[in-house]
C-alpha cells in the first residue's frame, strides 16, 4: 500500500523478495531525495522500533529517503528469542543486509543510488561488515549505540564513511566504540551524548542522534 503526505513523500508497505525468504519492509521516498538510508536494527527490534521510526521520520523531512526492513522473519525471531543465537550472528545479518541492498538497488531502477546504513546494536557491526562487501554502494554509515566492535577484523576494510554515536552513560558501549574507532582506516566520527543511555531515552537524546545522523548522510550523499 502506498501512502502520500503533504511534504511529498511516498510511504510504501513492501515483500522485500530474496532468494531465500521474504521480508516486510517499508520505504519512503521523495521525488527530490538526495539518497536513501536503510536502517538495521539490533537484537529484540524490528522495522517498527520506536527510535528507528523517529529518527527515519527526521531524515525523511530533510529528503532523504528510508528503507526500515525485518532483518529476521517471524520464525528466525521466535528462534531467536528461544536460542538468542541469531542476533549476535553477524555473517549471518550481514549477508541478509547485504541482499536487501540489492534488491533496494534493483527496486530503485538507478545505476549508482546514493545509499546509506543507519544500524544500531548488532546492527550496526552488520552494517559495517555489508558495507566492506559494497565498498562503491554504500557512502555513509551511522551507528546509534551500536557494537561495530563485532565488526572484527572487517573494520580495517570498510570505505564508508562511519560517524559512530554513544550515550555519555553508556560506559561498557563508549569503550567497544573506541576500540573499533581506532582500527577504521576511512573517514570516521565518534561522537557522545552527553548523559544519555543505552536506549537514548533521555530527554533531547534521540532528537540530537536524528540531528548528527541528518548531517552525517547529507554530507556524503552530495
Amino acid at each position: 500500500m502506498d501512502e502520500s503526505n503533504n511534504a511529498g513523500l511516498k510511504e510504501s508497505a513492501l515483500k522485500i523478495e530474496l532468494s531465500d525468504t521474504v521480508l516486510e519492509g517499508s520505504l519512503t521516498l521523495s521525488s527530490k531525495m538526495s539518497g536513501l538510508v536503510i536502517f538495521a536494527h539490533g537484537s529484540g527490534s524490528s522495522r517498527m522500533s520506536p527510535r528507528n521510526r523517529f529518527v527515519a521520520s527526521v531524515l525523511q523531512n530533510l529528503g532523504i529517503g528510508t528503507l526500515l526492513f525485518d532483518l529476521l522473519t517471524a520464525e528466525e525471531e521466535r528462534f531467536d528469542e528461544y536460542t538468542g543465537k541469531l542476533r549476535f550472528d553477524i555473517d549471518f545479518l550481514a549477508r541478509r543486509l547485504t541482499q536487501v541492498t540489492d534488491w533496494t538497488m534493483k527496486y530503485l531502477k538507478k545505476g549508482n543510488p546514493r545509499l546509506g546504513y543507519f544500524g544500531s546494536s548488532t546492527g550496526a557491526a552488520a552494517a559495517l561488515v555489508s558495507a566492506s562487501e559494497r565498498p562503491k554502494v554504500i557512502r555513509a554509515i551511522v551507528s546509534r549505540g551500536g557494537r561495530p566492535d563485532l565488526a572484527g577484523p572487517v573494520l580495517t576494510r570498510v570505505k564508508s564513511a562511519v560517524l559512530l554515536i554513544v550515550g555519555g552513560a553508556d560506559y561498557p558501549v563508549i569503550e567497544m566504540n573506541r576500540e573499533a574507532l581506532d582500527q577504521l582506516n576511512t573517514e570516521k566520527k565518534m561522537v557522545i551524548v552527553p548523559g544519555a543511555t543505552h536506549l537514548f531515552e533521555e530527554p533531547g537524546a534521540l532528537e540530537e542522534v536524528a540531528r548528527l545522523a541528518a548531517d552525517w548522510f547529507n554530507r556524503y550523499f552530495k
